[in-house]
């Protein structure tokens, strides 16, 4: 099972807020939020954020309580959202645009399956040397 949530027009640039993705895509989300939690980049809140609500999106959709150790990141993507042009006065009147860039963020988070452990019932061989 899994779920979704988007963060649309966020006044970060997506080159910014890319760096700060790659650092949690494939993690479990107990880690992923401790990285961005400790992550000194501007850009580590909104993707948290996004975390989270995917996070409270999946325990919703599911029929019983999920720790957030048994979810994991499966994508976490970061797309251009709309640009804000601004003007900038320069010198001998010319004027220079800024660019103010924004960015969609998607995380897809998943219920991961812990796999059982092995019960080993006999004696381990012992290598001949």
């Amino acid at each position: 099972m899994e779920a979704r949530a988007v963060a649309r027009h966020v006044r970060v640039s997506p080159r910014k807020a890319r760096i700060v993705a790659d650092l949690v895509r494939g993690q479990n989300v107990e880690r992923a939020l401790e990285i961005l939690k400790y992550t000194e980049k501007a850009a580590a809140v909104p993707v948290m954020k996004t975390v989270q609500s995917a996070m409270h999106n999946l325990v919703v959709l599911s029929e019983h309580p999920l720790d957030p150790g048994d979810m994991g990141v499966k994508e976490i993507h970061v797309d251009e959202g709309r640009t804000m042009y601004r003007i900038r006065p320069r010198a001998q009147g010319r004027a220079y645009r800024i660019r103010k860039r924004s960015s969609h963020i998607t995380v897809v988070v998943e219920h991961v399956e812990k796999p059982a452990e092995k019960k080993s019932g006999g004696k381990k061989k012992e290598k001949k040397k």
